[in-house]
């Protein structure tokens, strides 16, 4: 492996000016197929294998056109004071709005409320509901700009009027400012690392390129592979992050070679062999941790992790071609300025801040890994806690029209409106369907926890019915969830009365199925992904501790950020400091997010710091010395990398939306204790009571591992310098002589 990355390196070196073209060719290329492909189509959310999705799927097949995906926007009227929405200058108030609100060419219809029998008991809310003949992606801004003024002219009249639905989501959000803010804080932090501006930007430079190349390629083939529109997002999160470490270690390693005086060339070929190798195995746990999702039974889950394995893929190829590439461009700029000025490149390693950090663990590793295992044990006791769901409307700031027309209708109608429950009746082949509709609904309606039961309607065909029912409590109350069970629990008893079959389907039961089923695939998915990876680590390290170590450590620091999160958005602890105005439920796939992101990030840096350790090991250094090495030389690398991811993600902090903050505060929690607390404390202490044991592997298994030279032993028997060196390298050997 080492040897075969060597030559790519000097290979892309020498050749730089045809790999520049090819990826600027490739880069072209996808996109100008991402310009001509059609638009990527939103086919919306679905599981396979859950009841609510049957059901919903039973009902476009009986009610054709009914579940049509077009946007809606639900209107809430609130009466002044002392007043009521049915008193003649409210109402006429009301009738005009939604007479403007029905006005449109992409509104397929407005309902009057007073019609529908749309208003509280108390009548001083109503609501009229507005769907569109367009998905709320496709809603031009003429349509959104009129459902705004004719809010506006209702407000002005005296009424409070807010609205929800999808036709109010922005999907334009603010997702792009917070890339862009992490893109200036790894420029800033490369910058202290690197103290030269083209080291610090050509890993900013590859990773863009690389982030180009996956999306507009998946663009392209959006339409071909069925990929929606938020396909992406995983892709481009992890593609700027993998693609920013990659060729920061890469470049890394070609400064260190130059330190030792070679030349440019051999340098590039050392950098691509070595960490270019530890590249490799990086980008391959990354790559099993994101197939790994299609674990959890989700096709768009499935597709965003397939998605995002690609962009890693292609990171990983920039930073083994376009990276040593781009150094023999500038072989000398991105040397530290002071190597520069002065014309003289250091020779030797040096003490550094690593090396000192490795020395005070290595002295005292007992206190340092009880401190750091019990420090996020406790962290992560909260979770045990945990409560899955999808927040929607009441989790956002009261700040948005989404939130208050939420709490307008929870006050008017009851907390279990905004989240009533649709029962599918399957009466096919029975002899009274609506009788049995009927039943059903009674039977139903008389669960306790149950508010109301709308009247069955029916399909074409009279056998199958749909009613809506109404619970006590609020969409995301653990009582719902108990609802929903109760009625499904006594589903054998109504069924063997009536002869017909039902299905409680509907969002809220539909968020509860989708929580249950990724808890119960959260565990065979880190099976999975990190049994995977240990074999992976296996074969790297050439050791059985080290792998189980790097694995066990990774579940720790994942546990201790999701109880983190729990302590924060669900138990409100703290809550108020991060600007979370309502705690509840974790959003269903943040546990699988979790997951993914950061064990590929975990294992980015356990492989570039416990491979230089490894590498240290082989070449005959004992196990406290093989430690301090590993830090001396990676240690200040790994902790900017996890200073940029931190970064990123604690942007995203500071986003108006609930769930955006808690994966902002989840994912830069979690690599914060990964990066700093388990592999550059726990992980030193463990290989320094280990001692040589770090490095042991049964023979059995030693002879059944393939054996792949990631340390570069191959490249160490090597001559020095090149063979036959361009008269630029031999100019520059005799600067490092001078």
């Amino acid at each position: 492996m080492a040897t075969f990355l060597y030559r790519v390196g000097r290979l892309a070196f020498r050749r730089r000016w045809y790999v520049a073209l090819v990826w600027a060719a490739v880069l072209a290329a996808v996109g100008l197929g991402a310009v001509k492909a059609p638009g990527a189509s939103d086919e919306g959310f679905s599981m396979p294998g859950i009841e609510s999705q049957k059901a919903f799927d039973l009902m476009e097949q009986r009610f054709p056109g009914a579940t049509a995906d077009g946007a809606t926007a639900r209107v809430v009227f609130v009466a002044p004071s002392g007043e009521k929405v049915t008193a003649a200058e409210n109402k006429r108030i009301v009738e005009r709005t939604v007479a403007e609100l029905g006005d449109g060419s992409q509104v397929a219809g407005a309902v009057d409320p007073f019609q529908a029998k749309a208003v509280s008991k108390d009548g001083t809310t109503a609501y009229a509901t507005v769907t569109y003949k367009v998905a709320a992606t496709d809603l031009t801004d003429t349509s959104k700009s009129g459902l705004e003024k004719a809010l506006e002219e209702a407000r002005d009249s005296g009424l409070t009027v807010d609205a929800g639905g999808s036709a109010m989501s922005d999907a334009g959000g603010a997702g792009g400012a917070a890339e862009l803010i992490g893109v200036a804080i790894a420029a800033v932090v490369l910058l202290i690392t690197f103290g030269s501006l083209t080291a610090a930007g050509l890993p900013l430079l590859t990773a863009i390129i690389g982030v180009g190349v996956s999306m507009a390629t998946i663009m392209a083939l959006s339409s071909a592979l069925g990929l929606s529109t938020t396909t992406g997002t995983l892709a481009m999160m992890l593609g700027l992050a993998v693609g920013i470490d990659y060729a920061l270690f890469v470049v890394s390693r070609y400064r260190e070679e130059r330190a030792k005086g070679r030349t440019p060339q051999e340098a590039t070929g050392l950098a691509v062999g070595t960490a270019g190798s530890a590249v490799v195995f990086a980008g391959l746990t990354v790559v099993i941790a994101l197939a790994g999702l299609a674990v959890v039974g989700i096709p768009m889950l499935t597709k965003m992790g397939l998605a995002a394995a690609g962009a890693v893929v292609v990171a990983v190829l920039i930073a083994l071609t376009l990276v040593p590439a781009l150094l023999g461009f500038w072989p000398n700029a991105v040397l530290a300025r002071r190597a520069r000025k002065s014309g003289r490149i250091e020779l030797g390693p040096r003490d550094n801040g690593g090396t000192r950090w490795a020395r005070f663990v290595l002295r005292r590793p007992v206190p340092v890994l009880l401190l750091g295992v019990v420090g996020l044990g406790a962290l992560a006791i909260p979770m045990t806690d945990l409560q899955l769901g999808m927040p929607g409307d009441e989790a956002k700031p009261t700040s948005t029209t989404e939130r208050r027309a939420y709490d307008a209708l929870a006050e008017g109608f009851g907390p279990g409106f905004n989240g009533p429950l649709t029962v599918v009746v399957d009466a096919k082949g029975d002899s009274d369907p609506k009788g049995a509709a009927d039943t059903v609904a009674k039977e139903i309606g008389a669960t306790e926890g149950v508010v109301s039961v709308s009247p069955s309607r029916f399909n074409e065909a009279g056998d199958t019915a749909v009613f809506s029912v109404v619970p006590s409590t609020a969409p995301t109350d653990e009582k719902t969830k108990d609802l929903v069970t109760t009625i499904r629990d006594e589903r054998p008893g109504v069924e063997s009365k009536t002869g017909a079959t039902f299905e409680v389907t509907g969002t809220t039961a539909l968020n509860i199925d989708i929580s249950d089923k990724v808890q119960s695939a959260l565990v065979p998915y880190l099976i999975v992904v990190v049994g995977l990876a240990i074999v992976l680590l296996m074969v790297v390290f050439r050791s059985l501790l080290v792998p189980l170590k790097a694995a066990l450590g990774f579940l720790l620091s994942v546990l201790a950020s999701l109880g983190v999160v729990v302590l924060v958005f669900q138990q409100g602890h703290g809550a108020e400091l991060l600007g979370v105005e309502q705690t509840g439920p974790i959003m269903s796939l943040m546990p699988i997010f979790l997951v993914g992101i950061v064990f590929g990030l975990a294992m980015d840096y356990e492989v570039f710091l416990v491979s230089r350790m490894r590498e240290a090991y082989v070449h005959g250094d004992s196990p406290a010395e093989a430690v301090t090495s590993g830090f001396r030389h990676s240690a200040r690398v790994v902790a900017a990398a996890a200073m940029i991811m931190i970064a990123v993600f604690a942007g995203f902090i500071g986003e108006s939306d609930s769930m955006i903050k808690m994966i902002g505060f989840g994912l830069a929690g979690a690599v914060l204790f990964d990066a700093f607390v388990v592999r550059m404390a726990i992980v030193p202490a463990v290989l320094a009571l280990l001692g040589h044991k770090a490095w042991w592997l049964p023979g059995w298994l030693d002879r059944l591992l393939p054996r792949v030279d990631v340390e570069g032993e191959a490249l160490s028997r090597r001559p020095e310098a090149d063979p036959h060196p361009t008269p630029s390298e031999t100019a520059d050997l005799e600067t490092v002589r001078t």
